[in-house]
């Protein structure tokens, strides 16, 4: 364990950052899920909206660095895409 009062502190940053970034990886991981059987099963309005605010949640995952940007880059294109497929196909 550490001993100097630094390390003891960074110590403590750490435990409260590793929680702090779990809890953030956790939200993001279930809006993906969430809106991924939204586009299978929901309305397209709906959907549209849910896509808005997942999209909005993994640039916020990237601006905090809880992701690469170019992941979140790649779970948007894809979810754009799921919904354009699944929209063309309704129409």
């Amino acid at each position: 364990m550490a001993s100097h009062d630094s390390a003891l502190k960074a110590h403590r940053q750490n435990v409260k950052r590793r929680e702090q970034n779990r809890q953030f990886r956790t939200r993001m991981r279930s809006a993906l899920r969430d809106i991924r059987a939204a586009i299978d099963a929901g309305s397209p309005a709906e959907v549209k909206d849910a896509l808005r605010q997942t999209i909005s949640l993994v640039d916020k995952m990237a601006a905090k660095k809880i992701i690469h940007r170019n992941t979140a880059g790649r779970y948007k294109s894809r979810l754009a895409a799921r919904v354009a497929k699944k929209s063309s196909a309704a129409a």
